[in-house]
């Protein structure tokens, strides 16, 4: 089983659902925590502290891009395959996660296509997470240059106890053409003679300090969900969390109390009912900005300046829902 989970997401099989998830009720409308500590995209007043200082702050704790990389992002298509659960609550996170990504401006894949967003259920996730990489390590560190988050960070999703643990690839890539940007051991071009065989060629169109046109995309990422530690969730509260980690690149360990997010929750389940008006915002801003600075500070302050016009799209919406 543990094989077969791993390689349809890399080699195209079907996914098959075959097991249950604790049974939930349809939750109501995704609201903000109830934390009264927590920052809403409303009541920023209370804090006493501008709103773009909170949104850098946000992006600096819970952005979590590979190692000497700018943020990451999905480009185009995803495709979301669910496994070992029933039809019905597999159908339904397949389903939520690719609205989700289609309000990015995202293409969902379409039934029967192959599965690059991978969520498998079990009773056990650090057994799981553990056999996964003894077998299928490649899978995980394919040994491309800004790749991945190394290998502590995969010693941490292997062996840290988390009801929810995911793991992204990501791939920097020639945003003129889409071409791959960084060599990958053991691939080159024919005839393979030359160190140029091995290594990408990049038709660089404007030379410039400040400006590059590499950019990252995900292109593929596993979600290993503990049935036994969301038993207490709806499903949609499951779908929107994993959602969420798994189009953005999030730190596992981001401490995000003071925001109204669905990050918290296993902080404060019964006040965070599912992605908030801060998340999407969050995401809405990540998936619009240009990602061109080469300064990988300069990027996350491109991407901060980028959530703040999506802030503002929001609340110009539901003041305008309001009045209408």
């Amino acid at each position: 089983m543990v094989v077969l989970a791993l390689a349809a997401l890399l080699a195209a099989a079907p996914l098959q659902p075959s097991q249950d998830i604790p049974a939930a009720q349809d939750p109501p409308a995704a609201q903000a925590s109830a934390d009264p500590g927590a920052v809403d995209l409303g009541d920023v007043e209370v804090t006493g502290r501008p709103l773009d200082s909170l949104i850098r702050d946000f992006v600096g704790e819970v952005a979590e891009p590979n190692r000497r990389r700018s943020l990451a992002r999905w480009d185009q298509e995803i495709c979301v395959g669910v496994a070992n659960l029933r039809n019905e609550p597999a159908q339904y996170i397949a389903d939520r996660i690719s609205t989700v990504a289609s309000d990015l401006n995202l293409q969902a894949g379409a039934p029967g296509c192959t599965p690059n967003l991978l969520v498998v259920a079990t009773e056990d996730g650090t057994e799981m997470a553990r056999l996964l990489v003894e077998e299928r390590r490649r899978a995980f560190r394919m040994g491309g240059s800004g790749m991945d988050r190394g290998g502590d960070a995969l010693e941490d999703f292997r062996d840290t106890d988390r009801p929810v643990r995911w793991w992204q690839m990501s791939l920097p890539v020639d945003s003129e053409t889409g071409l791959r940007a960084t060599r990958i051991p053991g691939e080159c071009q024919d005839p393979c003679q030359s160190p140029s065989d091995y290594a990408p060629q990049i038709a660089v169109f404007a030379a410039s300090r400040l400006k590059t046109q590499i950019v990252d995309n995900i292109i593929r990422t596993i979600v290993i969900v503990d049935v036994d530690q969301v038993s207490h969730l709806s499903i949609q509260q499951l779908a929107d969390f994993i959602a969420m980690v798994s189009l953005a690149q999030i730190d596992p360990d981001a401490d995000t109390r003071a925001y109204a997010s669905i990050l918290n929750l296993f902080h404060d389940p019964d006040g965070n009912l599912g992605l908030t008006a801060w998340d999407r915002a969050y995401l809405g801003g990540l998936y619009d900005a240009e990602r061109t600075d080469a300064n990988r500070r300069a990027n996350l302050t491109e991407v901060a300046r980028s959530i703040r016009r999506a802030h503002d799209q929001i609340r110009a919406g539901e003041d305008g829902a309001v009045t209408e």
